[in-house]
Formats: structure tokens, sequence, C-alpha cells
């Protein structure tokens, strides 16, 4: 897809990126490297925070003590962005953005820990004042990042952090199993009936006849809003609060002998999964308007059908979103639909020192009209299990 950057002639981005590789190969960590930034920015302040999601490489033990090391590259509202991560799973050791004006480097901010302190450095096109940024900076703990302080406690006029810190929060991420957002996706069917009708339409298009979907409430349960409070945001808040206000969901299947309602937890694996997942695919593929400023999903065929994966990512590649879907999968089968280029199909390996190299397929020589799956399992792209006989 194109890349709208103002001032820049910047080369065309990925619309869909699929990763595979063997198992252990570095898959599922990438996607939680991927995660971290999005993750901390939605951290509650709180004078005994959780330790950090960070761990070292535990391979090399001279890197046990040593922060790790993250950097994300985007586009928001037409600019580019820098956003550089330092951190232990104590404390966060270096935090830096970066905006690019016409393709040149302008430093925003730089937090760096010297000694047992922060010391920062603003760009001088930091917009805010130096009383304001004295104060963002007492209000930032060692585990809290000084953007999200920053936004927290800036007003609406203030724009300059808001744009990065927005794209950084909106980059959703599934991990493992997608019934962890059922019950989010039940309550925003119960409170917003177009949600609930967008559901109903993504199962029925990948063969769930599904008619009508009807989700039942306790009569005090508290709206979505306030279980995601500023002061709800605690995950074992979040998860109390869903358990007490448990929803009843009824999907109403269709069928040539008629139709026949069936409770949620009467419904398959799949059909679970797949409403769990209707959450952040309809806000990034909902309506066409990008809601999401990305969406990475690891084993996205966990439970579902190849032909269910491939129409999922077809649809997003004909949609009108310019946000990306990125996602490890085991399922070859979409190699061999002639759906993706060669470009979009990326291996993991794991290194003899235990590390992950990330590679797309392009890198190896081979034509695009080429029987990317047969290769794959001929080893030519490497990225395969070694298996030994017994």
């Amino acid at each position: 897809m194109p890349a709208e950057v103002d001032g820049e002639n910047f080369p065309r981005l990925l619309t869909v990126a699929a990763i595979y590789g063997p198992n252990a190969s570095g898959k599922s960590s990438l996607v939680r490297a991927l995660s971290v930034a999005t993750r901390l920015t939605h951290r509650v302040a709180a004078p005994d925070a959780a330790k950090l999601p960070v761990a070292p490489f535990r391979f090399d033990p001279d890197l046990h003590q040593e922060p790790s090391k993250f950097e994300w590259h985007f586009i928001a509202q037409k600019t580019r962005y820098s956003f550089e991560l330092s951190s232990t799973a104590e404390r966060i050791h270096l935090e830096r953005l970066i905006k690019y004006t016409k393709g040149r480097p302008d430093l925003l901010y730089e937090r760096t820990l010297q000694g047992d302190r922060d010391k920062y450095e603003f760009g001088a096109t930091f917009e805010a004042s130096p009383e304001l940024r004295d104060a963002w900076s007492k209000l930032t703990g060692g585990r809290m990042l000084f953007i999200a302080q920053a936004v927290a406690n800036s007003s609406e006029d203030l724009k300059q952090l808001r744009i990065p810190f927005t794209w950084l929060s909106e980059l959703s991420i599934v991990e493992g199993s997608f019934r962890g957002a059922v019950e989010v996706s039940e309550r925003l069917m119960a409170e917003f009936p177009s949600f609930r009708t967008d559901v109903a339409t993504l199962l029925s298009d990948i063969d769930i006849p599904i008619a009508e979907i009807s989700v039942e409430l306790p009569p005090d349960a508290p709206a979505l809003k306030e279980i995601f409070s500023d002061e709800g945001m605690d995950q074992k808040k979040v998860r109390a609060a869903f358990s007490a206000n448990r929803a009843k969901t009824t999907l109403v299947h269709r069928t040539a002998l008629g139709d026949a309602s069936f409770e949620l937890d009467e419904e398959s694996g799949g059909t679970k999964n797949l409403i769990g997942f209707a959450l952040p695919w309809l806000t990034l593929n909902g309506d066409g308007k990008v809601r999401r400023s990305g969406l990475i999903v690891d084993e996205m065929d966990s439970s579902l059908h190849p032909k269910a994966v491939e129409a999922l990512v077809r649809r997003h590649i004909v949609s009108d979103t310019r946000a990306q879907l990125i996602f490890t999968t085991h399922d070859t089968h979409l190699m061999d639909t002639k759906l993706l280029r060669r470009d979009q199909i990326w291996i993991t390996e794991r290194a003899a020192d235990g590390s992950t190299q990330l590679r797309s397929i392009h890198e190896f020589q081979g034509r695009d009209s080429e029987d990317v799956e047969k290769r794959y399992y001929e080893g030519r792209y490497r990225g395969l299990p070694i298996l030994r006989s017994t």
C-alpha cells in the first residue's frame, strides 16, 4: 500500500505479513516484543507498579543484567516517527521519540538513566513549556513511560505527543487464544447493537450460519466505560468485574430445517475464538475507517479452518484500511493460494546461539510464480524443524 508521508518519497508498505517457522523459533517472542510499548501505554501509575514485561536474552550470560532494546518505526497522521525503548524488568533505562520532518530526524525528547536518576533532553521544537516538562518528568516513575504521563496530564491543545502516543496505544496485539477477548466482545454486543450485527455478519461470511445474536446482562451490571475507567484498568479489577457480571449470549443458527438457539457455552471453540477475534478485527476492518494502528496476531490459525483464515486475510487486503495485519501461523495453505506475494511471507529461524533470525522469502532466489509451499517444505527457505528419526 502507498505510504502517505508529508515531505518524503517513502516506499510502499506491506498490507499483510505472514510469519512462519518451527516451534520455539521465536515467533511468539517477536509478537511479545512488538507488544511491549502498547502494554506500557496502558499501565496505571502506582507506587508498587508491577515489573515491566521485559526479559533478557538468557542464552548469553553477559546480557542477563543488560537492558533489552526495542525500536518502533511508524507513520501517524502522515508523519514518520521513531520510538526507542531500553529497559529491564526493573525500570526503563532509555526512552526516545524522534519525529521526521521532510525526512530529517527531529528529536522531541530523550530520557536516559544516569546513576539512579532520569535525565531529560528536549528538542528545540518540543511544544510544552519548561514548567510542564519538569512536572511531567517528576510524575514519571522508573516503570512508567514519559510519553504516557505527559499525555495523561496535558490538555487537548498539546497534540505533539498525543499523535504518536495514540498510534502506540492503539496497536492491537492478540497473543494466545482469542477467548480472552470474548467477554469484552459480549459486552460490546450488549451495549452496541451495530457491533452485534457486525459480529453476526462476520460469522455468517465465513460459513457459520448465525442469523441473530442476543446478549443479556444483569440489571445492575456496570457499563464498559465504568469497568475500563482509569481506576479500573488494573487487570485483576477488570477480570473481577466481568466475573461478577456474566453475560448470557445466545446465538440463533439458521438451517434448512429452521432456526435453533444455542448459548455461547454450547458453541465450538472456533466460534468462540471468532467472537473474541471480532473485537480487534472489526476495529481494524469494520467500516473501512482506521481505528487501530495495526493488528498483530500470534497463531491466527488457532481453532480456525484454513479457508476461514484465508477469507479474513483476503478481506483485509481488499479493504481500504491503511493499517497493517501481521500474524504468525503454521498454516502453509496460505502459501499456495496466490493470495500473498513472496515479500509478504516471512520465516523465523533459530540460530545456533538460540537467537531468532527473521527474513522474507523474497531474500531467496525464486520467481513470483513458483510453488512457494512446495519449496518451503523442500527447505529452500530454511525455517523447518529438524526432526530426528527413532
